[in-house]
């Protein structure tokens, strides 16, 4: 029995067999690895307090998401325009978790479970919905027109800003003068604070109706820079799980070039075919028009659908799901019904919204609930080194691509793009994600962050306006309001707004009126009026555009009976409506 239990532990590991035959030829039997073995269902009242447990965090969390409602309308309200969301946002959680610090000083409860932020359900709840609605409702016309200049910045100017950060962390350690990190994770470090979030900024951008271009290039290269550094992060992790002493540097290098292109190219095409085969079943072939609710149903499968299966075979889920948005709104959106259009763009924005709210209350909420080590002289290079990579990113790169660009990217826009730069909630979650060792290396990397990402959006964030004015980079007309006049308000924006592009059904006359005949189309822009739109978009018959107006029609007429025999429909009512 003694012998059977030794034999049966020792089948836990991988081991070779050598069976010498009569001819001397050695033959080696690898024994399978064992099943993963599953986890234990939790019951009884284990179960029991697991669900009370995740009760209160649901209960706290929509109680913050709440709170930040109120407000965003009371901003609005009160035409607290000059304020940025995010930045009253941030700042409300920051005073919420004073708040809470002092009610645990007193013991009158209890919340330290409640108010620390997962990065998990950061990853699996809140990103993907933010990530693919910015992929979704992207200006297709600039992002096409830019993509060259948008996908350098984000990936090689990324790639430049990780290096710079994480390279000067490290040898600034060897020399003593900041704490020492290893090249992985120092590498890591700089790969997860190179993600921009530039929310303030864009919202000044569309306030000041600044250069559309400027616009495009700093929100595209915001939404491809999060999933790269996110691979960069991943990247970098994996290094950091293997036994790398045996290795050369140079093939630690290859070995982590491999890996990204990997992760980058792989993740790009899974959610680009995903995106294309929900084109095809929203064509003729499958045609769900006729009724909206099972049409709508499929696009919200298909919005998620990437993000777990790239997750599911190793991939970034974040990267699929950024590329299937950008598909699905290029060609799909528009093989869908109006009623399933304006309910994908409305539905989306709402949900991006309630994410990115809670992300940046919990942000606020992170400068008290999370276990914090601070050394200044850290945070103080750290910020330095972020902003030099930044410009190392921003200004070489604009200098080469004004070689190849008709409208060129002045010094003016360089400056601007340079300072855009904010960090947000996805380098605070990667620095939570992070498996360091010790504990303190990694409260010195978590708090590190926070600061960061804080200076960022409360300083760089707030001042970005008078910026704008004082490089007199904003359009003629904006530049002749009164201050007063400027909206900042996104959500405002967001509500009385449905974009016409997004609401566009052309006839097989209008399409080729508009695309096919143009001359001045070149490139990818070429290649998809010419063959891909055709492919995968469905060309309307006059029969379909009635049908849609119908349809369309019927349901105001629907929502416009309902309105009159309310309780408080009157004569008076019914004027003001008209």
């Amino acid at each position: 029995m003694a012998e059977e239990d030794r034999f049966s532990n020792t089948t836990h590991d991988v081991f070779n067999i050598t069976l010498h035959t009569t001819l001397g030829v050695t033959t080696k039997l690898v024994l399978p690895t064992p099943a993963k073995p599953i986890l234990p269902v939790q019951t009884g009242e284990q179960a029991q307090q697991e669900e009370q447990s995740s009760g209160m965090t649901i209960f706290f969390s929509l109680l913050v998401l709440a709170i930040c409602i109120i407000l965003v309308h009371l901003l609005i309200r009160y035409r607290l325009h000059f304020l940025p969301e995010s930045v009253a946002v941030v700042s409300l959680g920051i005073l919420m978790g004073a708040v809470i610090k002092i009610i645990e000083f007193k013991k009158l409860a209890n919340w330290k479970e409640e108010e620390m932020f997962r990065p998990n359900m950061f990853f699996l709840l809140l990103l993907p919905p933010i990530i693919f609605e910015s992929g979704y409702s992207l200006h297709k016309g600039n992002f096409f027109q830019n993509i060259g200049s948008i996908t350098l910045f984000a990936v090689f100017g990324t790639a430049i800003s990780a290096f710079v950060v994480g390279g000067g962390i490290y040898f600034l350690g060897q020399a003593d003068v900041i704490s020492k990190l290893n090249m992985t994770d120092s590498f890591a470090f700089g790969s997860l604070i190179s993600a921009v979030d530039p929310v303030a900024t864009i919202a000044i951008f569309n306030a000041l109706h600044v250069d559309p271009v400027l616009n495009m290039l700093v929100f595209g290269e915001s939404i491809l820079n999060d999933a790269v550094s996110i691979v960069l992060t991943n990247t970098a992790e994996g290094l950091t799980r293997k036994n790398m002493s045996d290795v050369s540097g140079w093939q630690t290098f290859l070995q982590a070039l491999g890996y990204f292109l990997k992760m980058f190219f792989g993740s790009a095409a899974l959610g680009t075919l995903t995106g294309l085969i929900s084109a095809l079943i929203s064509f003729d072939h499958v045609d769900l028009r006729r009724t909206p609710s099972l049409e709508f149903g499929m696009m919200i499968i298909f919005a998620y659908l990437p993000y777990g299966l790239a997750e599911g075979i190793s991939l970034s889920g974040i990267m699929a799901i950024l590329f299937s948005g950008i598909v699905m709104s290029h060609y799909t959106h528009h093989n869908l019904s109006p009623v399933t259009q304006i309910l994908m763009q409305q539905t989306l924005r709402t949900v991006a919204f309630l994410c990115e709210t809670c992300v940046f209350a919990f942000l606020g909420l992170s400068i008290f609930s999370f276990p914090h080590k601070f050394e200044i002289s850290f945070v103080i290079w750290c910020i330095v080194l972020v902003l030099f990579g930044r410009a190392v990113n921003i200004f070489p790169l604009s200098y080469l691509l004004n070689f190849f660009r008709d409208h060129k990217i002045t010094p003016k826009m360089m400056f601007i793009m340079w300072f855009s730069g904010l960090r947000g909630a996805i380098p605070y979650a990667l620095s939570l994600h992070l498996d360091l060792e010790p504990m303190e290396k990694r409260q010195l990397i978590g708090t590190t962050t926070i600061v960061i990402v804080l200076f960022t959006i409360l300083l760089l964030g707030g001042s970005t306006m008078p910026l704008i004015r004082l490089v007199d980079i904003e359009d003629a007309k904006a530049r002749r309001r009164s201050k007063k006049d400027v909206n900042l308000s996104k959500t405002e924006k967001m509500g009385n707004t449905v974009e016409s592009e997004h609401l566009s059904e052309l006839t097989e006359e209008e399409y080729e009126a508009h695309y096919i005949r143009r001359q001045d189309l070149k490139g990818f822009l070429w290649l998809d009026a010419k063959y891909l739109n055709p492919f995968f978009t469905r060309r309307l018959t006059q029969e379909d555009l009635h049908h849609g107006r119908i349809q369309m029609k019927s349901l105001t007429n629907k929502w416009y009976e309902e309105v009159r025999q309310g309780p408080s429909g009157s004569e008076d009512d019914e004027q003001e409506l008209f």
